[in-house]
């Protein structure tokens, strides 16, 4: 039987693939990768599935698992004498596996990042971030395939052109294939200044000032499940691929009356995908028996059990749309699209 992608992502959707590895190392992930561009085979890397929207009619090539395991702090490393530490992590570890493990060691940088599911060889990708911190501010270098040279290539942070929710990796999809990505922490007992305005009023903090590590991780954990975004297979509003559309940066005079603004430094301002959704018309549940706006959150578009992909890119239509008409701002989809578009 075909492996059915919807197994394999976080919004239980996606049809079956042609072809379905496994890879557990690098060598098997690189030659898996080499094997399916060799014979011009369309190929899908996978790793945690949580953003991704894949097509009902799923994947006509290879679909390789990024299944790779390890994590190893070098603390012999020059770094160390400053009271840091670099640490090498494999693609295929589970992100917030390796969150939990730093607050427990009291590696800095990466708390706030709580509860975000998907995989470590993702987060670059994508630039994750949430509640004021993002993984470009702790990743010392990704260390890639590169399908086009055909060699291992390693980029230092100030070479992956890291920006919001984007990097060069982004930029340029079907070129690297992130094999383990080295982070450079800070040690200590308390987090990183808390930056953002509602965890910092959760952990009863001033915006600028830091809070013990476990305490930021468990008021993330708790915000976040409070939205929904905390995996839990009997709660459907966490059948989503997260935030499907990213905050909209806009020039300072296209930003609505009362909708929340951040200034980005160079003249344009960041605004909420969220309240512009809700300001549309879009409240929290909006949609039908299949498919809706997450109950807690309305960034979040869900699957309430047996949805077609279809059915989640029409109300994903519908929402990009009706914010258009309404203020003239066309959000973006965070997630990857596989085989659909919007």
């Amino acid at each position: 039987m075909p492996e059915r992608l919807a197994d394999h992502t976080t919004l239980h959707l996606g049809g079956p693939a042609t072809t379905f590895v496994t890879a557990t190392t690098d060598d098997e992930l690189v030659a898996a990768v080499s094997a399916a561009d060799a014979g011009g085979e369309p190929l899908l890397v996978l790793a945690g599935g949580s953003n991704l929207v894949v097509a009902d009619d799923g994947f006509a090539g290879t679909v390789v698992k990024v299944a790779t395991r390890g994590v190893t702090p070098d603390t012999d490393a020059d770094d160390a004498t400053c009271g840091g530490v670099l640490v090498t992590v494999a693609a295929g570890e589970s992100w917030d596996d390796l969150v939990a493990r730093a607050v427990a060691s009291g590696w800095v940088g990466v708390e706030a990042l709580s509860g975000i599911p998907g995989s470590v060889g993702a987060t670059p990708i994508q630039n994750v971030g949430a509640y004021g911190q993002e993984v470009a501010q702790t990743i010392a270098s990704v260390r890639v395939w590169d399908r086009r040279l055909r060699g291992i290539r390693t980029f230092a942070n100030a070479d992956c052109g890291f920006g919001y929710r984007h990097s060069r990796f982004k930029a340029d999809p079907d070129r690297h294939v992130v094999l383990s990505v080295t982070f450079q922490f800070r040690q200590g007992s308390l987090g990183a200044p808390v930056e953002y305005a509602e965890l910092a009023r959760t952990l009863g903090v001033s915006r600028g000032q830091r809070a013990p590590l476990d305490e930021v991780r468990s008021a993330v954990l708790g915000l976040r499940a409070g939205k929904g975004m905390v995996l839990d297979e009997a709660d459907h509003d966490t059948w989503s691929a997260g935030s499907f559309f990213t905050n909209p940066v806009v020039a300072a005079d296209a930003v609505p009356e009362g909708a929340p603004a951040w200034p980005q430094g160079n003249g344009s301002v960041k605004s909420s995908a969220a309240w512009l959704i809700e300001q549309a018309g879009f409240g929290k549940g909006y949609g039908n028996a299949v498919v809706s706006l997450s109950t807690k959150h309305t960034l979040a578009l869900t699957n309430r059990g047996g949805a077609r992909t279809t059915d989640l890119l029409e109300l994903a239509r519908e929402v990009r749309d009706g914010v258009e008409r309404r203020f003239g701002i066309r959000l973006v989809n965070e997630p990857v699209l596989v085989g659909c578009e919007l």
